[in-house]
Protein backbone atom coordinates (compact mmCIF):
# COMPACT_ATOMS: atom_id res chain seq x y z
CA UNK A 1 0.00 0.00 0.00
CA UNK A 2 1.07 3.72 -1.33
CA UNK A 3 2.21 6.11 2.18
CA UNK A 4 -0.26 8.45 1.98
CA UNK A 5 0.11 12.53 4.17
CA UNK A 6 -2.56 12.79 5.55
CA UNK A 7 -6.13 11.58 6.71
CA UNK A 8 -7.31 13.27 3.96
CA UNK A 9 -5.81 11.45 0.94
CA UNK A 10 -6.23 8.24 3.20
CA UNK A 11 -10.25 9.65 2.97
CA UNK A 12 -10.31 9.97 -0.53
CA UNK A 13 -8.44 6.88 -1.86
CA UNK A 14 -11.20 4.30 -2.85
CA UNK A 15 -9.39 0.63 -1.90
CA UNK A 16 -9.08 1.64 2.07
CA UNK A 17 -12.18 0.42 3.72
CA UNK A 18 -12.56 2.33 7.42
CA UNK A 19 -14.71 -0.14 7.99
CA UNK A 20 -11.55 -2.98 7.75
CA UNK A 21 -9.77 -3.40 11.04
CA UNK A 22 -6.13 -3.93 9.47
CA UNK A 23 -6.50 -0.96 6.86
CA UNK A 24 -7.47 1.20 9.92
CA UNK A 25 -4.54 -0.03 12.00
CA UNK A 26 -2.20 0.11 9.13
CA UNK A 27 -3.34 3.65 8.46
CA UNK A 28 -3.24 5.10 12.44
CA UNK A 29 0.43 3.28 12.55
CA UNK A 30 1.22 5.31 9.24
CA UNK A 31 0.17 8.26 10.15
CA UNK A 32 1.74 7.45 13.72
CA UNK A 33 5.28 7.08 12.24
CA UNK A 34 4.59 10.65 9.64
CA UNK A 35 4.01 12.63 13.13
CA UNK A 36 7.05 10.83 14.62
CA UNK A 37 9.36 11.74 11.69
CA UNK A 38 7.78 15.11 11.76
CA UNK A 39 8.62 15.35 15.29
CA UNK A 40 12.04 13.76 15.15
CA UNK A 41 12.69 16.37 11.95
CA UNK A 42 11.58 19.26 14.06
CA UNK A 43 13.53 18.28 16.96
CA UNK A 44 16.89 17.88 14.60
CA UNK A 45 16.34 21.23 13.01
CA UNK A 46 15.88 22.63 16.60
CA UNK A 47 19.25 20.85 17.63
CA UNK A 48 20.99 22.21 14.18
CA UNK A 49 19.92 25.60 15.13
CA UNK A 50 21.14 25.48 18.51
CA UNK A 51 24.33 24.48 17.53
CA UNK A 52 24.73 26.97 14.92
CA UNK A 53 24.17 29.32 17.23
CA UNK A 54 27.00 27.96 19.74
CA UNK A 55 29.27 27.99 17.02
CA UNK A 56 28.80 31.57 16.15
CA UNK A 57 29.07 32.46 19.42
CA UNK A 58 32.17 30.38 20.00
CA UNK A 59 33.86 32.13 16.71
CA UNK A 60 32.58 35.08 17.71
CA UNK A 61 34.26 34.28 21.02
CA UNK A 62 37.33 33.43 19.98
CA UNK A 63 37.72 36.67 17.26
CA UNK A 64 37.38 38.61 20.20
CA UNK A 65 40.24 36.94 22.27
CA UNK A 66 42.91 36.91 19.49
CA UNK A 67 41.55 40.79 19.44
CA UNK A 68 41.75 41.33 22.62
CA UNK A 69 45.55 39.79 22.81
CA UNK A 70 47.32 41.38 20.42
CA UNK A 71 45.61 44.93 21.44
CA UNK A 72 47.48 43.58 24.59
CA UNK A 73 50.74 42.73 23.13
CA UNK A 74 51.12 45.95 21.36
CA UNK A 75 49.91 47.81 24.61
CA UNK A 76 52.78 45.64 25.89
CA UNK A 77 55.16 46.63 23.25
CA UNK A 78 54.55 50.34 23.53
CA UNK A 79 53.88 51.34 26.78
CA UNK A 80 55.71 48.16 28.33
CA UNK A 81 58.73 50.43 29.36
CA UNK A 82 56.61 52.98 31.29
CA UNK A 83 58.37 52.24 35.14
CA UNK A 84 61.78 52.18 33.50
CA UNK A 85 61.29 55.91 31.32
CA UNK A 86 59.76 57.34 34.12
CA UNK A 87 62.90 56.59 36.20
CA UNK A 88 65.33 58.00 33.35
CA UNK A 89 63.29 61.31 33.55
CA UNK A 90 65.35 62.15 36.60
CA UNK A 91 68.45 61.62 34.70
CA UNK A 92 67.41 63.79 31.66
CA UNK A 93 66.44 66.31 34.85
CA UNK A 94 69.77 65.98 36.34
CA UNK A 95 71.49 66.52 32.99
CA UNK A 96 69.15 70.05 32.26
CA UNK A 97 70.19 70.85 36.62
CA UNK A 98 73.84 70.48 35.23
CA UNK A 99 73.84 72.20 32.06
CA UNK A 100 71.89 75.55 33.40
CA UNK A 101 74.62 75.82 35.79
CA UNK A 102 77.54 75.38 33.23
CA UNK A 103 79.10 79.04 33.33
CA UNK A 104 81.10 80.35 30.56
CA UNK A 105 83.89 79.75 32.76
CA UNK A 106 83.73 76.08 32.99
CA UNK A 107 82.65 76.00 29.73
CA UNK A 108 86.20 77.46 28.75
CA UNK A 109 87.91 75.26 31.34
CA UNK A 110 86.59 72.01 30.09
CA UNK A 111 84.77 71.95 26.90
CA UNK A 112 84.81 68.34 26.89
CA UNK A 113 83.39 67.71 30.40
CA UNK A 114 80.53 69.87 29.13
CA UNK A 115 79.77 68.69 25.40
CA UNK A 116 80.33 65.27 26.73
CA UNK A 117 76.76 65.76 29.15
CA UNK A 118 75.53 67.57 26.01
CA UNK A 119 75.97 64.65 24.28
CA UNK A 120 74.65 62.08 27.16
CA UNK A 121 71.55 63.99 27.45
CA UNK A 122 70.76 63.77 23.67
CA UNK A 123 71.53 60.22 22.93
CA UNK A 124 69.32 59.73 26.26
CA UNK A 125 66.15 61.62 24.53
CA UNK A 126 66.63 59.65 21.16
CA UNK A 127 66.97 56.62 23.45
CA UNK A 128 63.26 57.67 24.70
CA UNK A 129 62.05 59.01 21.04
CA UNK A 130 63.09 55.70 19.67
CA UNK A 131 60.61 53.69 22.33
CA UNK A 132 57.68 56.58 21.25
CA UNK A 133 58.79 58.53 24.71
CA UNK A 134 58.60 62.50 23.34
CA UNK A 135 59.14 65.51 25.33
CA UNK A 136 56.24 68.15 26.07
CA UNK A 137 58.28 71.52 26.25
CA UNK A 138 55.19 74.16 26.35
CA UNK A 139 56.98 77.66 25.21
CA UNK A 140 55.61 81.22 27.40
CA UNK A 141 52.47 82.37 25.70
CA UNK A 142 51.00 79.05 25.15
CA UNK A 143 47.83 78.07 26.63
CA UNK A 144 47.45 75.73 29.63
CA UNK A 145 46.08 72.62 28.64
CA UNK A 146 45.53 70.45 31.99
CA UNK A 147 45.94 66.89 29.68
CA UNK A 148 49.45 67.92 29.25
CA UNK A 149 50.38 70.49 31.89
CA UNK A 150 50.51 70.51 35.69
CA UNK A 151 49.91 73.91 37.00
CA UNK A 152 52.38 74.89 40.23
CA UNK A 153 51.26 78.64 40.54
CA UNK A 154 49.32 80.95 39.06
CA UNK A 155 50.04 84.93 38.82
CA UNK A 156 48.50 87.77 37.73
CA UNK A 157 50.98 89.09 34.54
CA UNK A 158 50.75 92.10 32.71
CA UNK A 159 49.51 91.54 29.40
CA UNK A 160 48.97 87.85 29.11
CA UNK A 161 45.01 86.21 29.51
CA UNK A 162 43.98 83.85 32.24
CA UNK A 163 45.33 80.42 31.16
CA UNK A 164 48.56 81.20 29.31
CA UNK A 165 51.48 79.63 30.15
CA UNK A 166 54.00 82.00 31.82
CA UNK A 167 56.78 79.92 32.86
CA UNK A 168 57.73 75.93 32.60
CA UNK A 169 59.62 74.66 35.47
CA UNK A 170 59.63 71.37 33.88
CA UNK A 171 59.58 69.42 31.01
CA UNK A 172 56.68 67.01 30.70
CA UNK A 173 56.68 63.43 28.39
CA UNK A 174 54.35 61.43 26.57
CA UNK A 175 54.32 57.76 25.85
CA UNK A 176 52.18 57.05 22.72
CA UNK A 177 49.14 58.26 23.25
CA UNK A 178 49.26 57.71 26.67
CA UNK A 179 50.68 60.63 29.53
CA UNK A 180 53.77 59.76 31.23
CA UNK A 181 54.82 63.06 33.25
CA UNK A 182 53.20 66.53 32.88
CA UNK A 183 55.28 69.67 32.50
CA UNK A 184 55.23 71.84 35.35
CA UNK A 185 53.94 75.75 34.52
CA UNK A 186 53.36 78.53 35.73
CA UNK A 187 49.82 79.78 34.47
CA UNK A 188 48.39 83.39 34.01
CA UNK A 189 45.01 84.56 35.41
CA UNK A 190 45.17 87.67 33.84
CA UNK A 191 46.83 91.00 33.70
CA UNK A 192 46.11 93.00 36.56
CA UNK A 193 42.83 95.03 36.64
CA UNK A 194 43.52 98.48 35.47
CA UNK A 195 41.87 101.51 38.04
CA UNK A 196 39.65 103.82 36.36
CA UNK A 197 39.90 107.60 37.47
Amino acid sequence: MAKHKNRHDLMENEEIFLDDPEELAELEAEITAEAAEQDEAAALRAEVADLKDRLLRALADSENVRKRAERDRRDAELYGATRLARDLLSVHDNFNRALEHVSEQVRAAAPGLVEGIELTQRELLNALARNKIEKISPQAGDRFDPKLHHAMFEAPVPGTRAGDIIQTMSEGFTIGDRLLRPAQVGVSSGGPAVPQA
